[in-house]
């Protein structure tokens, strides 16, 4: 296997100030699920912010990470899909150049309304830095056949822009074994993204030595898929106990992490050796991790 010196940073702290620290387009891919202002009981983030207020914090954090990437760079922005409007203007009022709207349709039970239809998805606004992306790898997957369909297709289909086979880590469970819990079997982090969401982000538009960047890294999941696919990481977090457990994570790679396990899935991408450096990864024990 081809070797590399990829490696992964960590800074606790306020998200425009940690930015500064960063050198200049040196960023390939960066992934921003930030709060959504909806009113959660974030223990270093007013949730309750005016709307005016709100975007126009992400604003700054979108300019900085536009100076921070590199010519063709990636971004994927992760909000609620009744902001669809507002996440288009942020990203075109700081310079950067609409792609895709993908729809990452949830496999949960729909969010009941009275007023409209029920919602069952979450967007993620795709953008590159110039008209044209630095990267983009085709990924073709092995989609199951639909049940309108006769006959599978013996080299699978490729993407598109909507997503429909990645579960949500939800309550209950349909969490499993990947959710992070405390040794009370408690959910650690409500909002942890699914290993399999940034595999598919990153697998697309970045390559190995890439620096990949998460300024809300949360549980770290960003990171830990860009450690095992041999990309250079940086993730920003404000919380020092979430910052902690992402340093665990990093350090014990537990097998609900282990991204090798959907290798077979995307086995029919053009070239995916070259854009999957990785080998199988070493395992702790499931239930272990937080007993220390």
């Amino acid at each position: 296997m081809e070797k590399t010196n990829s490696s992964y940073r960590i800074f606790q702290g306020d998200c425009l100030q940690a930015l500064d620290k960063l050198s200049d387009e040196t960023i390939s891919l960066t992934f921003v699920d930030p709060p959504f202002n909806q009113g959660k009981d974030y223990k270093f983030f007013n949730d309750s912010q005016p709307d005016s207020e709100y975007w126009s914090w992400l604003k700054k954090i979108f300019s900085k990470i536009y100076e921070k990437s590199q010519d063709g760079g990636a971004i994927y922005f992760m909000q609620r899909e009744k902001n669809t409007e507002s996440i288009l203007r942020v990203l075109g009022e700081t310079r950067w150049e609409f792609q895709n709207l993908i729809i990452w349709k949830k496999k949960t039970s729909a969010v009941p309304s009275t007023l409209r239809y029920s919602k069952q998805y979450q967007v993620i606004a795709f953008a590159t830095k110039g008209k044209r992306p630095r990267v983009f790898n085709r990924l073709r997957v092995d989609l199951p056949v639909p049940r309108d369909y006769k006959h599978g297709r013996d080299n699978g289909i490729y993407l598109t822009d909507i997503w429909d086979d990645i579960r949500e880590l939800t309550s209950g469970y349909f969490a499993g074994d990947e959710a992070l819990r405390d040794k009370q079997g408690n959910r650690i982090h409500i909002q942890q993204s699914p290993i399999a969401l940034l595999l598919r982000i990153i697998l697309s538009s970045s390559l190995p030595d890439d620096t990949i960047l998460d300024p809300f890294a949360g549980s770290g999941t960003t990171l830990v898929v860009a450690n095992q696919l041999h990309r250079n990481s940086i993730g920003i977090e404000i919380d020092p106990d979430y910052v902690k457990i992402i340093k665990k994570r990093l350090e014990h790679t537990r097998s609900a992490d282990d991204i090798s396990l959907f290798y077979k899935y995307y086995r029919f991408t053009e070239s995916l050796e070259k854009i999957w450096l990785g080998k199988k990864s070493v395992s702790v024990p499931q239930g272990s991790f937080f007993d220390a």
